[in-house]
């Protein structure tokens, strides 16, 4: 009787046993499965989140480095009086010059030369002011690729000693090895001197005389 109960109880005993090693077995499962969500909750989070951050910083990149619209801005050619006759001059008023060192609207004035003697340049179709003819404006792709604005086929230029509207101080200069002229409503030089009144050859007068093209 005695040998019988504790058989009974070790058998219960063992089977208390094997049923808390089950329970203890799902619950370290259960606590895997759970991590094992966690992780894959993380993985999914750093497939998904990194690719979205990435994506909008594409965006972003892609938005700053976004071609701009060219600029539209269009120099001026205008007609201006002065002591030399009818001049053209820029929007601004500034006195436009053309060079006989250049052939044609082939501008040769680089470098130094168009530091002392700058281009006039235009970003868009060059606009005729009042008295000017539309049909002699044009354009001549320089050496750095800009696009200087021409009158009646020659480059034009400023002058650095300039430094208000209405001055021609450049006349008559022999800078860079050729002579620069102020330019008349027909396009031509005028070779008069800016402190002795009207130049020889006004707009008027177009290319008679001495106010040639000087080509």
């Amino acid at each position: 009787m005695t040998i019988s109960l504790t058989r009974r109880a070790a058998t219960i005993a063992g089977t208390l046993a094997i049923a808390a090693a089950a329970l203890a077995g799902c619950g370290s499962s259960a606590s895997s499965s759970s991590a094992g969500g966690s992780s894959a909750s993380s993985s999914q989070s750093g497939r998904y989140g990194p690719a979205s951050a990435g994506s909008s910083s594409t965006t972003t990149k892609a938005a700053a480095g976004s071609p701009q619209p060219a600029s539209s801005r269009s120099a001026i050619v205008a007609l201006h009086s002065s002591s030399l006759g009818m001049i053209l001059v820029d929007g601004p008023g500034r006195t436009l010059y053309l060079w006989k060192g250049d052939s044609g609207t082939h501008s040769a004035c680089t470098g130094a030369c168009a530091a002392a003697w700058p281009p006039l340049t235009t970003q868009g179709t060059a606009k005729a002011g009042s008295g000017v003819s539309a049909s002699e404006l044009g354009t001549s792709r320089r050496s750095d690729g800009s696009m200087q604005v021409t009158y009646n086929g020659h480059p034009l230029y400023l002058f650095e000693g300039d430094t208000t509207s209405g001055q021609a101080n450049g006349q008559g200069s022999s800078a860079f090895g050729a002579t620069w002229y102020v330019v008349s409503a027909a396009g031509d030089a005028l070779t008069g001197s800016a402190s002795g009144g009207s130049a020889t050859g006004s707009s008027s007068t177009g290319s008679s005389g001495s106010g040639g093209s000087g080509y």
